[in-house]
């Protein structure tokens, strides 16, 4: 979706998804964005801007002269005054392309919606083409390995399945070294930020393996893009190793069943493949362990596995079956599952996957 396809689309039409993807804080996506946002003005299409975050930085502010500001929300929450993008007044001014900045942030308690993303989902099913910016260390399936990599454990995530769904991803790129000198020069944050900034999140080695991924995940969905060719015009581009993995995740009360659904949840992705995921009921279960399963449960509807819950007294031989029944290649499964080794006894020929937290 370039800046010159973008034309009107029909009343009852889904609006289009385009991410201006980043790996750190100063890259220029959301100036990137604004440039776009410029250019659609000036071949006379109806854009505004729904929410857009200066941080101070004088160069992104110019860029949004003479777009119209949907002016934001007020929430009153435990006495504070917080400002949040106001997806009903958007709806009712009805543009053609709406510009939303920062994607994956988490509204203010007493909103509609939990995430911003989900208040874009609604715009585009209002019909409304969204410009939207974030970075990759936001992509939910990529949180274990983000925090593996940096010590930092990313809070605000974005489902993959809802990047799968742009329309287009555009990578925003700029090398580590010159991003340090922006950084240095008070350009990305307040000079009293700088410092710990530079000593924690930004360090050159950081930098560099984000924007690695960065151009990883860009490349993915160019390949998915290449994919959807295939699907529709297989006589012009065959693929014949479409559709050959089916992965299960065998979800449990374990604290690291969250990366596990994360981990099966990005291998499915990249092999073009089904996930499931089953979970073993025990009646005998404490109140905290059920809790803890629910939450996987919920994590995982989240990331578009469907769960389900089976009823079963031999959990490792409830499990075969299951991917006997569904044609299960590989399965995912922690290493504290019950009976791991009957398990893996029961499935010589199918593919099982240990997968455990790394300590840092």
């Amino acid at each position: 979706m370039s800046v010159s396809s973008l034309p009107s689309r029909p009343e009852l039409s889904r609006g289009e998804l385009k991410i201006f993807l980043g790996y750190a804080a100063g890259v220029g996506k959301t100036y990137q964005m604004l440039v776009d946002a410029q250019l659609m003005k000036e071949q006379g299409l109806d854009i505004i801007i729904g929410y857009f975050e200066p941080h101070n930085r004088p160069d992104t502010i110019a860029k949004t002269e003479g777009l119209e500001t949907v002016p934001r929300k007020i929430i009153e929450h435990r006495g504070a005054r917080l400002e949040e993008m106001d997806t009903g007044a958007i709806l009712r001014r009805n543009p053609q392309i709406c510009v939303v900045d920062e994607f994956a942030h988490t509204n203010a308690p007493g909103s509609p919606r939990a995430k911003r993303w989900e208040d874009v989902m609604i715009l585009l099913d209002a019909g409304i083409t969204v410009l939207t910016s974030m970075n990759v260390q936001h992509i939910e399936s990529l949180n274990d390995q983000i925090w593996q990599m940096t010590g930092v454990r990313v809070r605000e995530t974005v489902p993959d399945w809802v990047i799968n769904e742009a329309d287009d991803v555009v990578m925003v790129d700029l090398t580590p070294r010159a991003l340090l000198n922006r950084l240095e020069r008070g350009v990305v944050y307040p000079p009293e930020k700088v410092r710990a900034a530079l000593q924690n999140f930004f360090t050159e080695s950081n930098l560099i393996a984000l924007r690695e991924l960065a151009l990883r995940q860009a490349a993915h969905q160019v390949e998915d893009q290449r994919e959807e060719l295939q699907y529709e015009y297989p006589a012009i581009v065959p693929n014949p190793n479409r559709g050959k993995e089916r992965i299960l995740i065998w979800l449990t009360d374990d604290p690291a069943a969250a990366m596990l659904i994360r981990r099966g949840r990005r291998v499915a992705d990249y092999l073009q493949s089904e996930c499931l995921a089953v979970a073993v009921s025990d009646d005998h279960r404490d109140p905290k362990a059920k809790a803890q399963l629910d939450r996987h449960l919920n994590f995982s509807r989240n990331m578009r596995i469907t769960p389900e819950v089976i009823s079963a007294k031999d959990a490792a031989a409830a499990v075969a079956d299951y991917a006997r029944n569904h044609g299960i290649t590989q399965i995912f499964v922690t290493r504290h599952v019950p009976d791991l080794l009957k398990l893996v006894r029961l499935v010589r020929d199918l593919q099982v996957t240990i997968v455990s937290e790394r300590p840092r």
